[in-house]
């Protein structure tokens, strides 16, 4: 009886279609904001920030950008990886050559230059669609490998290929402990994914769904397809290149380019597969999933073999890794295909009609 909303009325068009508007969920979202940024910062260790609460921040904000052009616009690609580094190299040698930006100006430069390469490895979803699609970026992904491998002006001519971000820092603040990178991410995602999230609520994300559920129809109706796609492709590929920035400067700190390889893409799209499709909120839950599986299954194998006189090896827990994530992708895609995000909808349904039969 909690999660009811009746009593709440509403008198305005904004008060109707606010990003919340039932007032439990203005109540919730502020208190999770509250511990993420007041409480967090006081009782985690350096272990939980670089293994845990990072990578979660950091990859939600990637998984947000994939969401778009996936779960809002229909358009399936696997070259996200390869966006994550024209973000992080582009961010990398604005630092570089213009040395009086701030990192954090170069990690949002870097963002509107995977942008641009967005829009023109998306020009091609103009024509082709679905599997032809999806080899279109595909080929993004192995173009991109090799050009960051082989061109030597992209890492500065250095020897090794391997590469390190410069200092983190504002306006003389030291920015480089745990503490310090944790708040970072989280601020460069909260706000670019409430930025996203009123997007898709407007006529931009309205064309996107039109296209994505039916483009024939849409197109009949007025809308651009041209227009609807390459600007999903343009604001999916910001807030990849975003995320790849800060993965490299923030989390990684010296990188080559292996850390952005196809294995990237495809941890990105299972992200979205499990958390949910056409959903924020499923981007966000989808990454904190795939990022905590691997650490419980390496802190619970072991344990529960020893148990029957099994010594499971590092080696066979990846592989465990493996089948189980394969397993869940094929169980959300026919069970539930909406992924933990409409789990957690029904959940709110079921709250609604507590403690009353239904």
């Amino acid at each position: 009886m909690f999660y009811r909303e009746a009593g709440q009325f509403k008198v305005s068009y904004a008060a109707d279609q606010a990003v919340f508007p039932i007032a439990q969920d203005r109540i919730a979202m502020l208190a999770l904001l509250l511990i993420a940024f007041l409480v967090v910062p006081f009782v985690a260790s350096e272990y939980v920030y670089r293994a845990v609460l990072i990578p979660v921040v950091i990859l939600s904000l990637a998984a947000i950008g994939l969401n778009v052009l996936m779960g809002y616009c229909g358009q399936v690609s696997l070259g996200s990886g390869a966006f994550m580094a024209v973000g992080a190299y582009a961010a990398y040698n604005f630092a570089i050559r213009l040395p009086f930006l701030n990192p954090f100006v170069c990690i949002l430069l870097g963002g509107f230059v995977a942008a641009g390469v967005g829009i023109a490895f998306g020009v091609p979803s103009l024509r082709i669609k679905g599997f032809y699609l999806a080899c279109a970026t595909l080929a993004a992904q192995f173009f991109a490998d090799w050009a960051f491998l082989r061109i030597k002006w992209f890492t500065n001519y250095t020897p090794s290929g391997s590469i390190n971000a410069p200092p983190l820092e504002i306006l003389g603040v030291d920015l480089s402990s745990p503490t310090a990178n944790y708040i970072v991410c989280l601020v460069f995602t909260v706000v670019l994914a409430i930025a996203t999230k009123n997007i898709v609520r407007g006529h931009i994300g309205r064309q996107w769904m039109a296209i994505r559920d039916m483009d024939i129809a849409a197109e009949i109706i007025g809308v651009q397809p041209m227009y609807a796609k390459l600007t999903a492709f343009a604001v999916s590929s910001f807030l990849i290149g975003v995320a790849g920035g800060l993965w490299a400067f923030v989390y990684l700190g010296s990188w080559e380019p292996a850390a952005f390889s196809i294995d990237r893409s495809f941890q990105l799209m299972f992200m979205i597969i499990i958390g949910g499709l056409g959903s924020i909120l499923g981007s966000v839950l989808g990454a904190a999933f795939i990022v905590l599986l691997p650490i419980f299954l390496n802190q619970a194998l072991p344990p529960f073999g020893a148990l029957f006189g099994w010594r499971i090896s590092t080696a066979t827990v990846s592989h465990f890794e493996a089948m189980i994530f394969g397993a869940l992708i094929i169980f959300f895609l026919i069970v539930e295909p909406h992924g933990l995000a409409r789990l957690w909808s029904v959940a709110k349904e079921k709250l609604r009609l507590w403690p009353f039969p239904h």
